[in-house]
C-alpha cells in the first residue's frame, strides 16, 4: 500500500475521522455534537506534532509526508466542517455565505504556505518551530465552539451576526502576515482545560434538554 504508517499519524486520522462524524451531525441538525467534533478534533490537533517528533528516526519522505496529510485533514477538519457548522446553524444569507466562502479559501491558502515554508525550514534546521505566520486554521477549534457557548446570551438573528464577525476576522487573520507565538505546554494545558469545559457544558446543556424533553 502507498503511503506511511505508522503510530506519528494517528491523532491526526482520529482528528479526521471525528470530524466527519461531525459533519454527518451538523447536516442532520444536531449542530451540538458538531460543535463538541470540532472541539475534539482540535484536542487531537495539539498533540499530533508533539506525538510525530517523538520518533527519531523518521526519513524525509516520512516527515514531508506528515506535512501533508496533516495540512490536508486540517482542510477538512478546520476548513470545511466550520463553514458546514455555520451553514446548517443558520448563516446562508448572501453575505454569510460569502464570509464562509473566504474563509474556506483563506484557510486552503494559509494551508499551502505553511507547507511551503514548513518544507523549507525543515532543510535548513532540526530546531522547533517557534512562530505560526498567520492565524493557525485550528483556532476555528477554540474560537466556534466559545461562541456556540455563548449562543443562549443572544437572540437568533444576533447570534448569526456574531458567527459571521467570527468567521470573518478567523479568515481575514488566515491569510495576514503576523507571527504568533507557538504556544508553551502551559498554555496547550490551558487550551485543552478551555475546550474540555465548551466540550462538557454543551453536554450538559444538551441532556437537560433532553430530561426536560424539549
Amino acid at each position: 500500500m502507498i503511503g506511511f504508517y505508522d503510530y506519528t499519524v494517528i491523532a491526526t486520522y482520529v482528528s479526521l475521522v471525528i470530524s466527519l462524524f461531525g459533519m454527518t451531525f451538523a447536516i442532520n441538525g444536531y449542530s451540538k455534537y458538531a460543535i463538541v467534533c470540532l472541539a475534539l478534533s482540535g484536542l487531537c490537533d495539539m498533540f499530533d506534532g508533539k506525538i510525530a517528533r517523538t520518533k527519531k528516526n523518521r526519513t524525509e519522505e516520512q516527515k514531508h509526508f506528515g506535512i501533508q496529510i496533516d495540512s490536508l485533514c486540517d482542510v477538512v477538519c478546520f476548513g470545511v466542517l466550520p463553514i458546514i457548522i455555520c451553514y446548517t446553524v443558520g448563516v446562508r444569507d448572501v453575505i454569510g455565505m460569502a464570509i464562509l466562502f473566504l474563509y474556506g479559501v483563506a484557510g486552503v491558502i494559509r494551508l499551502a504556505y505553511f507547507n511551503v515554508v514548513e518544507e523549507i525550514r525543515q532543510k535548513q534546521t532540526t530546531e522547533k518551530r517557534k512562530y505560526y505566520q498567520g492565524l493557525p486554521i485550528t483556532s476555528a477549534s477554540i474560537g466556534l465552539p466559545l461562541v456556540y457557548m455563548l449562543r443562549p446570551l443572544f437572540t437568533y438573528s444576533a447570534f448569526i451576526m456574531v458567527l459571521r464577525i467570527v468567521m470573518l476576522v478567523i479568515g481575514v487573520l488566515f491569510i495576514t502576515d503576523f507571527k504568533v507565538k507557538k504556544p508553551s505546554n502551559k498554555v496547550i494545558a490551558i487550551l485543552v482545560i478551555i475546550v474540555a469545559c465548551a466540550i462538557l457544558i454543551t453536554f450538559t446543556s444538551h441532556w437537560r434538554a433532553w430530561r426536560l424533553g424539549l
